[in-house]
């Protein structure tokens, strides 16, 4: 039987792409470091996903599975050694830490002659296989590195399934649980491969893969904060209760059809394509069994205000299109108005501009000066008040 390596077993790597690889066929093995979530796919070699809508809720198993301590080096290189495939999802900031067993693996792979490997990067990052292969040429040996270029496809992919916090009551009698949307589409950038397009029903191949990443952060990532920074001005628990609000939800929709305009001259996919997913997409954010809250969706501001992501990288590459980037603006204050008091980011930011000025935070967080910073002044003045 084929394996697929799973560098991940959070929420979207048990929720989706170990899913996805499992019902391929593939034996799935996890790479995590959390003791438990390790033992107990290594005794049960399965896991309940329970898939939730508002129309329906249902559960499925996800079987032959397995799992190996992250933390043990050889280990990890050997599972990539011989796997047919793998993923990783492990967030943009732990990527470096396991870059070095990645490599390991590679120059096992290298000095062995192995085919091709394909290594799918489900991160929130635009040039996600860029990032990685600088980090991994950095890394692996030096007699590896023209096997890295020849044979390791860095394959980016936007990962468009909402999968909440899970809480205790959520994980109920086990502790694998996750509760996810029933969406479950994973663009890949369909130039990236070098073993050629696996037979995963799931995947939807794509070039230029540029649009999907800006798709991604810009419309669902982008909507998705909106509802959260809306919601908590109105006193909103959850996403839900966002979308389902009249005002709010008119916000978001204004704020995603300008990014839509922008990507349709970008990369001239039709417009209606690009607007059926901005009305799909709204329609998801009022999903109700995901009880998804708006404190996390909002979390951690000062990453979401970066002029290269789903806020401030909204605008730009609106006003870069020559595109209105008017109905973002109001999103963009909203963030610099969440004031979670249990969110150290969204704290850090708040101290700043008490201490200096909502302008210098402007430039601070979001690098954005002149008459764009003036208006996302004058929006969060007209909040505040």
């Amino acid at each position: 039987m084929k394996k697929a390596v799973m560098y991940g077993a959070g929420n979207i790597g048990r929720g989706f792409i170990g899913k996805v690889f499992s019902e391929a066929g593939l034996e799935v093995v996890f790479i995590d470091v959390v003791p438990e979530v390790i033992a107990k796919l290594n005794r049960d070699h399965e896991y309940p996903v329970k898939l939730v809508s508002n129309e329906r809720i249902c559960e499925v198993s996800v079987k032959n599975v397995r799992a190996v301590n992250g933390m043990d080096s050889a280990a990890v290189a050997k599972e990539i050694l011989n796997t047919d495939i793998m993923a990783t999802a492990v967030g943009v900031n732990i990527l470096p830490r396991i870059v070095p067993n990645i490599a390991r693996g590679i120059d096992q792979r290298a000095a062995q002659g192995k085919p091709p490997l394909d290594i799918i990067i489900c991160e929130n990052l635009i040039d996600a296989d860029k990032y990685l292969r600088n980090l991994l040429e950095n890394t692996v040996k030096h007699d590896t590195r023209e096997y890295l270029d020849e044979n390791i496809g860095l394959v980016e992919a936007s990962i468009g399934r909402m999968v909440p916090v899970m809480t205790d009551e959520m994980r109920g009698d086990n502790l694998l649980r996750v509760w996810v949307e029933p969406y479950e589409q994973l663009p890949v950038d369909k130039d990236a491969f070098r073993g050629g397009l696996p037979p995963i029903k799931s995947l939807v191949p794509f070039s230029p893969f540029g649009f999907y990443i800006r798709r991604k952060l810009f419309l669902h990532n982008m909507g998705h904060a909106l509802c959260a920074y809306f919601g908590w001005q109105k006193g909103y628990k959850f996403i839900y209760e966002s979308a389902a609000d009249e005002e709010i939800a008119a916000k978001v929709k204004a704020a995603m059809l300008d990014v839509a305009a922008a990507l349709y001259k970008g990369y001239g996919i039709p417009k209606k394509e690009i607007e059926d997913n901005v009305y799909d997409l709204i329609a998801r954010f009022g999903n109700r069994a995901l009880k998804d809250s708006v404190a996390r969706v909002g979390k951690d501001p000062i990453r979401k205000l970066k002029n290269i992501d789903r806020l401030a990288g909204a605008a730009l590459y609106c006003i870069e299109q020559g595109t209105s980037a008017d109905n973002i603006i109001p999103g963009i204050a909203a963030a610099f108005c969440f004031d979670n008091e249990e969110d150290e980011a969204a704290m850090e930011v708040q101290k700043y501009i008490k201490q200096h000025s909502i302008e210098k935070a402007v430039k601070k967080y979001c690098a954005i000066e002149g008459d764009l910073n003036s208006r996302i002044v004058k929006q969060y003045n007209k909040m505040r008040d």
